[in-house]
């Protein structure tokens, strides 16, 4: 099964020697061995042919919002509206969420609840997980047809789904303790408020549901649900 990621931005250089790029992390999450995998550096202008030139699709994070004036987003939400259309698997991180919201009828901005850094705790359907973030927009405006899978009281449409086929996080299940230390200090000082930084990187040690996200993901690309 070939796995199209779709690569809305790039790790910052300046995190070069703790990460590689974004397409990697996913790669990583999913496992190499379990999927095929080709990225789209989209935000260079690089798109795949068709819809069908993947089986299921991922959207990275990115530094740019989802609201913001780049040549490369209208055809990107025309993709996503024709994956939808198709009902083939798609899978959205961060902004990867933002994105597909907007995409489908959503509508996102930036936030009047400022920054979420760090491990973040989120209620899915009654079950709570514990993610890393870094963001400032939000899906304000929740989609037609989107049901809410996850919530929390600084995010309230942390996740979305269409149907059996459409899953995204506004967390970053990517994201492992390492990386969340490396945005605080090449990206978070001077930017993102000093004490959201300080709880961040005193949580880092703490154990998260990466996993457990990555192994939804996994049944999503299948053709499983998310169930």
């Amino acid at each position: 099964m070939k796995i199209g990621i779709l690569q809305t931005g790039h790790t910052p250089t300046e995190m070069a020697d703790i990460a590689e790029d974004y397409a990697i992390l996913f790669r990583t999450m999913l496992g190499e061995g379990n999927f095929e995998y080709q990225t789209w550096n989209v935000v260079d202008g690089d798109f795949p042919a068709s819809v069908d030139a993947a089986d299921g699709y991922i959207i990275t994070g990115s530094r740019h919002g989802a609201y913001e004036d780049h040549p490369w987003i209208p055809p990107l939400e025309q993709l996503i509206r024709d994956i939808h259309a198709a009902k083939k698997p798609l899978f959205g991180a961060c902004f990867g969420h933002q994105i597909i919201a907007q995409a489908l009828g959503g509508r996102v901005e930036k936030s009047q609840n400022g920054w979420g850094v760090g491990l973040h705790h989120y209620d899915f359907d009654g079950k709570e997980m514990k993610l890393n973030a870094w963001h400032q927009d939000q899906v304000v405006d929740l989609p037609p047809e989107a049901r809410v899978v996850a919530s929390s009281p600084f995010c309230k449409y942390a996740a979305l789904a269409w149907g059996d086929h459409i899953f995204t996080t506004q967390a970053h299940p990517e994201f492992q303790s390492v990386f969340i230390k490396g945005l605080i200090d090449y990206r978070g000082k001077g930017v993102v408020p000093a004490n959201l930084l300080e709880t961040a990187e005193n949580h880092l040690a703490e154990e998260n549901d990466n996993a457990q996200l990555a192994a939804t993901v996994t049944r999503l690309m299948r053709g499983e649900g998310i169930a």
